[in-house]
């Protein structure tokens, strides 16, 4: 699985993320982030825990 600090987040989002324990996206961050990166348009669904 993909790390955040492999999605090419900024590293002030990296530190937010690290701080409150996040190590590892969901399989739908995993997915969105780097499309939303790029500026584009996204729906997704995913079930939440």
């Amino acid at each position: 699985m993909t790390q955040f600090t492999e999605l090419g987040l900024a590293e002030p989002v990296l530190k937010a993320i690290a701080a409150e324990g996040y190590t590892k996206p969901t399989p739908i961050q995993e997915q969105a982030i780097p499309t939303l990166l790029e500026g584009r348009d996204l729906v997704g669904i995913a079930q939440t825990g």
